[in-house]
């Protein structure tokens, strides 16, 4: 059985989401405060996390920025924040999807499946015993069976989706990828979300292997088009 941590201080929201979760077969643990929601979240293991923005003590920020130093469960932010800029900046601390409250519970079931279905799914994959090498770029390495990225063999934590975005593009050198391409291919087709989400994702991992994010060496954007991994 799936365990699902709801980090919401609301507590009939909380509930609600609840509710519809279990009848889904999920096994669910609510926390409503920040504080008590980050400690569970680090010492008990967690196949995803709902987690709200706005939170008596630690807020949501903050705990997806904790959570993503040493874990790789999915992460949905909520929020009653309709602005772009936090949504981007969710997703830019490592949430996988971001929902505006209010919603409806059984958008947020859909959301929880896809996302739970397409970890299964990578990890199986990785876990599999058919080698794909590795991918081995100038400054970049990429060992596709293990799953990690080396910049200058220093190796640099990606998330499960950072790291498919990431091969997607590199196993495809000099292939335009639309954004509604990629978010097909990483999130799924049934996936429901934002294509800001694609663009965020592509700056985190710029961030993570460019030498000058701003004028990318690996990952370049076509204008109108989406984006290119240059081919060496």
């Amino acid at each position: 059985m799936k365990r699902i941590l709801i980090i919401e201080d609301e507590e009939k929201i909380a509930e609600l989401e609840r509710d519809y979760l279990e009848m889904e077969g999920f096994d669910i643990t609510i926390v409503t405060n920040g504080d008590e929601g980050l400690k569970r979240a680090l010492e008990e293991e967690f196949d995803l996390l709902i987690l709200d923005l706005m939170l008596p003590g630690t807020d949501g920020f903050n705990i997806c920025r904790e959570i993503r130093k040493t874990k790789d469960l999915s992460i949905i932010m909520v929020s009653a924040k309709k602005e772009d800029f936090d949504k981007i900046r969710g997703l830019g601390l490592g949430a996988d999807d971001y929902m505006t409250k209010p919603f409806n519970p059984q958008e947020l079931v859909a959301r929880v499946k896809t996302h739970l279905r397409r970890y299964e799914l990578l990890t199986r994959k990785s876990a599999g015993n058919t080698s794909e090498g590795e991918i081995n770029v100038g400054r970049l390495r990429i060992e596709i069976d293990a799953r990690r990225v080396y910049v200058k063999d220093q190796e640099v934590i990606f998330t499960a989706k950072e790291f498919d975005t990431l091969l997607l593009l590199a196993q495809n050198q000099n292939i335009v990828f639309e954004k509604s391409l990629i978010f097909e291919r990483i999130w799924g087709l049934d996936s429901v979300g934002d294509l800001a989400t694609v663009a965020v994702h592509i700056r985190r991992i710029r961030e993570k292997i460019e030498i000058d994010p701003a004028n990318p060496e690996y990952i370049e954007t076509v204008w109108g088009a989406g984006y290119r991994f240059k081919k060496y």
